[in-house]
């Protein structure tokens, strides 16, 4: 279990160092890595994490903080790496103490410098909540916590040729200069000469490497030795930064001029850099639009960037001296405003493509961008609040799936506590924070909310904004308990608005709500003609979301009709659709469904498993009803035939090691295995 990153590249040297680090996790349970920039920290956490798995019964998990500039979404960053997607009103650091407080687990915060005291403040609460947890952490100075050990981690090995530093120079050269004969001894004295210059930085020498394509290492040296003679004030570089300085100043100068423009325009990204998002953010002036996908790959293939999956992620050390660059040329604020502009227009364009086939896409695409999401709204809220109230939003649905809850909240409540105009990007905020405030279990602030969303979508005469609030007030109303209530707001407002939902999405979002309702009444018949008629419509339109819920009340209906074969085939289709739209809650609500349609067909182990490993998503949601409020009893009534079923120690045995594992592989067997016979 984890989330450790994928390096392609391989890991040189450092035993020493492991051996030391893996001692002292042994005997400390919060370790922080120290050292310069470009140093090989980062590595050499990944790797001590990849080596300990076995030692950590639940996993070791990976928080990359090098995007965050202050505390705002430490805790929730922190949550996302460990897969916490809590749905519930508390704390974000109390979801994330809970979460952590009976499992074993390693957890690596990478790149704490920026935010060094509120990462000591929140190791200190989760070490205190949490017995089983181990914290690796990297930073360049210690974070100052209580019990924490420091191990610096210095330079790789340099000057003799068996040195670490030179392993590296010849491992990497094998990759840019494969033709090269490092066994020749000028070029193997070059080789150790240029690591020797280079104080052993692992990110140096591979900058340094890079150069091969056009250079002998000779050559390199000579200009290496240059440059490095130009600098010699130490009290203003100390050795080993003016080393890594000067080697990323020497990449920079030998990047082509639109390279260079490219780099410094790159810095205001924050997550992974998808093609088509550099070149709407950073073409302009002399980088000509088509000139960028190949510019991309030009620095990937000088290690400025580095390639993962389908874009580019540059390295925090790389990203500063890019930012540093952004600032001269007088940029920063054009770049970072065009940033957060096209960021918005990614979640209005989203949100405009909701319903229809390429709804998956995007839920993807606005998971995939929340880190620059963010920071496009932290941007918008100070220089053009409107916008970011239009974004915010958009944004709402997918990140209520996605399980950013705590950041949606936080966002919408910001921008609506501002005196913004009123009119359908209000009512959207409104609805957005409504939605996110009643999966929260927060339903009387939600219901305040909705009312106002309701007075708001009533001043704007659009049908859309005004099923926008009934969504968002027959909601609340059927997660409070209140289903006769949800059917009349939503009924009514289906009767008012009988256009099509191509013109007015949430209709169908409010048919959800009618179709819910409806079977908490006990109205079955009717509930089932409501499902094929959300069926068929979601089909038509090519959407995921609606049709899985009309998958779980299909299987509802089916269950409480002694069908359970039919039961179990919805709930699997269901559950698909969840996955693929990566929603959390909705996964949780198809696998109790799926352990009740295999628990009524006798086989009580196969249910305890999937109720075991539903456990884990309700977990990791944190929901405190577990849906709606008259699912608990019939989920009773479902554990007990499978307890008969199986037997008390078998039941209980399925579920614990079900509930103990992975939610992902859970998931899959669930999702792959049909009823054993």
């Amino acid at each position: 279990m984890g989330n450790l990153p994928v390096v392609t590249t391989s890991f040189v040297g450092r035993d020493s160092e492991l051996v030391r680090v893996e001692r002292a996790l042994r005997d400390h349970r919060l370790v922080t890595l120290t050292g310069s920039g470009g140093v090989g920290k980062s590595r050499l956490a990944l790797r001590t994490a990849e080596r300990a798995r076995e030692r950590y019964a639940h996993g070791v998990w990976w928080a990359d903080l090098s995007h965050l500039h202050d505390e705002e979404l430490l805790a929730t960053t922190v949550c996302d790496g460990v897969g916490l997607l809590d749905h519930s009103h508390r704390r974000p650091v109390a979801a994330l103490a809970d979460w952590l407080s009976d499992r074993t687990l390693l957890l690596v915060l990478d790149c704490c410098e920026r935010i060094v005291g509120p990462c000591a403040q929140l190791v200190a609460e989760l070490l205190a909540a949490a017995p089983g947890l181990t914290v690796l952490a990297t930073s360049r100075e210690p974070l100052g916590a209580v019990g924490e050990l420091c191990v610096e981690v210095p330079p790789l090995s340099a000057g003799d040729d068996g040195d670490d530093a030179v392993r590296l120079f010849r491992e990497r050269a094998a990759a840019v200069a494969p033709d090269l004969a490092l066994d020749d001894p000028l070029n193997a004295a070059a080789a150790a000469e240029i690591c020797r210059r280079l104080d052993g930085i692992p990110l140096a020498v591979e900058l340094a490497c890079v150069q091969l394509r056009g250079s002998s290492p000779q050559e390199i040296t000579a200009r290496l030795t240059s440059r490095m003679e130009n600098l010699t004030d130490d009290t203003v570089w100390p050795r080993r930064h003016r080393a890594l300085r000067t080697t990323i100043g020497w990449s920079h100068e030998l990047c082509a001029p639109l390279e260079r423009l490219l780099w410094a325009r790159l810095s205001v990204f924050r997550g992974v850099v998808m093609a088509p998002d550099a070149e709407a953010v950073c073409a302009g002036g002399p980088l000509e639009p088509a000139a960028v996908a190949p510019a991309l790959e030009r620095l990937a293939d000088q290690s400025v960037l580095r390639r993962t999956g389908d874009g580019y992620r540059m390295l925090d050390t790389l990203r500063e001296y890019g930012a540093m660059w952004l600032t001269e040329l007088g940029e920063d604020v054009l770049i970072s405003d065009r940033h957060a502009r096209h960021f918005a227009h990614v979640a209005v364009q989203a949100y405009a493509g909701w319903l229809g086939p390429s709804q998956v896409l995007w839920y993807h695409r606005i998971a995939d961008t929340h880190a620059d999401l963010c920071a496009a709204l932290d941007h918008l809220l100070s220089e053009d609040p409107e916008m970011a109230m239009e974004m915010a939003g958009c944004a709402g649905l997918f990140w209520s799936c996605c399980g950013h809850l705590h950041q949606a909240r936080s966002y919408l409540e910001r921008v609506l506590a501002l005196p913004l105009s009123t009119g359908p990007h209000r009512t959207r905020a409104l609805w957005a924070l409504g939605i996110t405030l009643t999966l929260q279990g927060d339903h009387e602030s939600a219901s305040r909310v909705g009312e106002e969303c309701r007075v708001s979508a009533e001043g704007d005469g659009d049908p859309e904004t005004v099923l926008l609030a009934t969504h968002s007030v027959s909601f609340t109303y059927l997660m409070m308990g209140r289903p006769l209530a949800a059917y009349s707001v939503s009924d009514r407002a289906l009767l008012d608005h009988p256009g099509d939902p191509a013109d007015a999405p949430s209709q169908l979002r409010c048919r959800v709500i009618r179709l819910f309702a409806l079977s908490a009444l006990g109205r079955l018949d009717e509930a089932y003609e409501e499902a094929m008629r959300l069926q068929r419509i979601s089909l038509r339109f090519g959407e995921h979301w609606a049709r899985a819920y009309a998958d779980h009340q299909l299987a509802l209906i089916h269950l409480l009709q002694g069908r359970p074969r039919h039961a179990e085939s919805h709930a699997r289709a269901m559950l698909a659709g969840k996955h693929e739209l990566h929603d959390s809650l909705g996964i949780a609500l198809g696998l109790d469904l799926l352990a009740g349609a295999i628990a009524a067909q006798g086989n009580g182990v196969a249910a305890a498993r999937a109720s075991g490993t539903g456990h884990t998503f309700w977990r990791m949601v944190g929901h405190p009803h577990r849906g709606t409020p008259e699912l608990g009893a019939i989920r009773e009534q479902w554990e007990l035939r499978a307890r008969q079923a199986a037997g008390d120690s078998a039941y209980e045995l399925a579920y614990r090691r079900a509930s103990a594992g992975d939610a992902e592989r859970g998931l899959a067997h669930a999702l792959e295995r049909g009823l054993p016979g």
